[in-house]
């Protein structure tokens, strides 16, 4: 399985950080956001990564070259002007594969996040080894998260394992997927597309499945919650 972390958004709620720095390679607990992922998903056998960036992204591209020194082997996926989740999924198709493929949103923290379960998450048999109908087949696979305080109302609800657009209680979608390639295929390279319409329309059609992800996880969006995960470090640091 390959996967793609998605490190292309400006970060406007981050600067004036950001202005010089993307958002992905600010540090947590002495590391950049984005090396986090590399190594996690490398531990879970996870090697071949692919990288969409847009600002400052040659800085993206110095700090991990082509993964080597991580056991990885990364590419990259420029986007002179970002083209969201959607837009910038199907951007890189080509550099994915025809196989399902992991995507992780690479402004989050979440250290302890086993990256193998991605490995099986979509089945193509049922139990009993019968395969199921193309069109009926789960296309994508969503964590999910407690809501967090910046989304109080969640995205998502859960009904046994297939997501749901209504219902109680709702979950926050953690950043972190799998997804069949043909779930992009009406998407044109470099055309903006935004989650919410595609995925809610699969939503609806019951194909998209899912579990509650209960380990640390932080949507790291402004300067108060950076400084809030790296001031156990700075206080180790003060003795």
């Amino acid at each position: 399985m390959k996967a793609m972390i998605l490190a292309a958004g400006r970060g406007e709620r981050m600067r004036p950080l950001t202005d010089t720095c993307p958002k992905p390679l600010l540090k947590v607990r002495g590391r950049p956001l984005i090396t986090w992922h590399v190594l996690n998903l490398v531990r879970a056998g996870i090697s071949e990564i692919v990288i969409n960036h847009s600002h400052l992204g040659h800085m993206i591209e110095e700090e991990l070259g082509d993964g080597s020194k991580y056991g990885a082997r990364i590419a990259y996926s420029h986007e002179p002007v970002p083209l969201e989740f959607v837009g910038g999924v199907a951007n890189a198709l080509h550099l994915l594969g025809d196989e399902p493929f992991l995507v992780v949103s690479g402004d989050i923290y979440a250290p302890y996040f086993d990256f193998a379960q991605a490995l099986d998450a979509l089945k193509d048999e049922d139990m009993l080894g019968k395969p199921y109908p193309v069109d009926q087949r789960d296309i994508a696979w969503f964590w999910l998260t407690p809501n967090p305080w910046h989304n109080p109302n969640g995205d998502f609800a859960l009904d046994m394992y297939t997501l749901a657009n209504e219902g109680s209680p709702k979950w926050n979608f953690a950043g972190i997927g799998v997804y069949r390639p043909e779930l992009f295929a009406d998407v044109k390279p470099g055309d903006f597309a935004k989650f919410g319409p595609l995925m809610r329309k699969y939503v609806d059609l019951g194909r998209i499945g899912g579990e509650v992800y209960h380990g640390e996880w932080v949507n790291v969006g402004t300067v108060r919650q950076l400084e809030e995960l790296n001031a156990p470090l700075q206080a180790r640091a003060a003795v």
